[in-house]
């Protein structure tokens, strides 16, 4: 198995060595679980996509309970396989815990749970956790001076819990070493397929995310919660203006041009950007040209400045710059690492 290295990373790391074998992959659940964060660790690495070129994942769900209850529904399963599974599997997914545990995350976790995650990271294995899951790896002591992190609704009793943890409550997922987190529901389905991504590359998420009809990839780093998710009224939002940014990347773009189009001063623009966003309409669009510049850099042989030209950077300069800044990657190493180009045609950077 690829080692992997222990920097924190919200954006993109180059793995040493693409995976050459299929994952075994374990879903441990306990005495009750999250039905959706549980489909969500299923829809990636459980479903046969093999005839949409996606490799088929060597996927089980297991549990030291014979039986376990979801949080609603009456939807009880019988976990086929006990902690041997945990024992062997590269990636051990720890779904969402029920709802039982609202409003305060109060776990006993097995002692031999504890002892066969340990037992994972020790020879080399992958800990990825959705939603409060993060709870039963912090719980294990794994991560104990690492960056995590969970939903946001869940931080701050989290932190109070584990001091010890570098508790990071605004993104979507974290990854740590071996150990990988990320905040509530949604944010899982990013998780998984950004793990999809390192050891498969570009083309089997993309697969896998159409078949689901999400996004192929969101950065970590993106704000896990802002006040107005949805803009109430597209008319009176900033979605089509959004979109019209978006598709205008390769055009100069300021503030001011983004506030003119929305109908309002740049002051009053900025504030309400943030407060749907969770960020400044610069950084967004920085992150959008990065976003544009990636599916580039997979999808074909262009060069690095043209790719610039095209995405808004104006030269291959200010281009590495900023994809370096927010992927922590240059775009010839994130290229060679995810490019879905043929082999035997020819790339240039």
């Amino acid at each position: 198995m690829a080692q992997r290295s222990s920097q924190n990373s919200t954006a993109l790391l180059e793995p040493e060595v693409r995976r050459p074998a299929v994952d075994v992959v374990a879903l441990l659940v306990g005495e009750h679980y999250a039905p959706f964060e549980l489909g969500v660790v299923y829809e990636v690495f459980g479903i046969d996509r093999t005839g949409d070129g996606v490799p088929r994942f060597d996927f089980a769900v297991a549990s030291v309970h014979e039986r376990v209850h979801a949080s609603y529904g009456g939807m009880d399963l019988i976990p086929e396989h006990r902690l041997d599974r945990v024992a062997t599997a590269d990636i051990v997914c720890i779904p969402a815990l029920g709802l039982e545990t609202w409003p305060h995350i109060d776990i006993d976790i097995d002692p031999e749970v504890v002892e066969a995650l340990q037992a994972v990271v020790e020879r080399g294995g992958r800990i990825l956790t959705v939603c409060s899951g993060a709870f039963v790896a912090a719980a294990a002591g794994l991560l104990d001076g690492r960056k995590a992190t969970t939903h946001w609704r869940y931080v701050e009793e989290f932190a109070q819990r584990f001091p010890l943890v570098d508790v990071q409550p605004d993104v979507l997922y974290v990854e740590d070493g071996p150990i990988l987190t990320s905040a509530g529901t949604a944010a899982g389905i990013d998780l998984c397929l950004h793990v999809v991504r390192q050891d498969y590359g570009a083309r089997v998420a993309n697969a896998i995310a159409r078949r689901m009809v999400v996004p192929p990839h969101r950065d970590g780093g993106q704000a896990q919660y802002v006040a107005l998710p949805v803009p109430v009224c597209a008319d009176d939002g900033l979605g089509p203006t959004m979109d019209w940014i978006i598709a205008n990347l390769d055009q100069e773009i300021g503030v001011d041009d983004m506030a003119a189009r929305a109908l309002m001063s740049p002051r009053t623009f900025a504030r309400r950007f943030r407060d749907e966003t969770g960020t400044t309409p610069y950084s967004w669009l920085l992150a959008r040209r990065v976003d544009a510049a990636s599916r580039l850099l997979e999808e074909t042989t262009l060069g690095v400045d043209e790719i610039a030209s095209k995405v808004g950077f104006g030269s291959g300069t200010v281009l590495r710059h900023h994809f370096g800044r927010i992927r922590g990657i240059s775009p010839q190493a994130y290229r060679r690492t995810f490019c879905c180009v043929p082999e035997d045609e020819e790339r240039t950077a």
